[in-house]
C-alpha cells in the first residue's frame, strides 16, 4: 500500500481523483484485471460513499470526458491522480501511446515539470522491480 493522503482530501476532490482513474482505466478500451485491480485498491483509499462508489464503477462503462475529471481536481488531488494514473496505465505491463498522452495531458493542465510522466513512469518501473524482488524473496525462503 502506498502512504497515501487521498483519503485527507475534499470529499468532492476525492470523487474528481476517482473520475480520473476510472477514465484511465478505459483510454486503451480495455479493463485488464490487473487495471481493475489496481483501480479498485486506489477506489478503497477514497473513502467514497457507497452512492459515489457505484456512480464511479459506473463510470468505467461510460467514461466521462478528461476535461470533465480534471475540472475537479486541486492541485494535490490532480498531483495524487496523476500518480495512480501513471500506475494504472502500467498495471498491465505496458504504456501504449494512448495512455502515455493522456498522462502527459494531466501533467501540462496541472502545470507540472515537462518531465513530470517520465519521472513518474520511471519511478513506477522501479516500484515494480522492488515488488519482484519480494515474491523473489518470498520464493527463497520457501526453498
Amino acid at each position: 500500500m502506498l502512504p497515501d493522503t487521498v483519503h485527507k482530501l475534499p470529499r468532492e476532490e476525492r470523487y474528481a481523483y476517482a473520475r480520473l482513474l476510472a477514465f484511465m482505466a478505459r483510454v486503451d478500451n480495455e479493463l485488464t484485471v490487473d487495471e481493475m485491480a489496481m483501480f479498485e485498491q486506489r477506489l478503497g483509499t477514497a473513502l467514497l460513499s457507497p452512492r459515489q462508489r457505484e456512480m464511479i464503477r459506473s463510470a468505467l462503462k461510460t467514461p466521462p470526458s478528461l476535461e470533465s475529471c480534471l475540472e475537479g481536481l486541486g492541485p494535490e488531488a490532480g498531483r495524487l491522480a496523476l500518480r495512480d494514473a501513471t500506475l494504472m496505465a502500467a498495471a498491465d505491463g505496458t504504456v501504449d501511446d494512448d495512455e502515455r498522452e493522456v498522462l502527459q495531458a494531466i501533467a501540462e493542465h496541472l502545470g507540472l515539470a515537462d518531465n513530470a510522466v517520465e519521472a513518474l513512469l520511471n519511478w513506477t518501473i522501479k516500484g515494480a522491480m522492488w515488488m519482484q524482488e519480494g515474491y523473489d524473496l518470498l520464493n527463497a525462503l520457501s526453498e
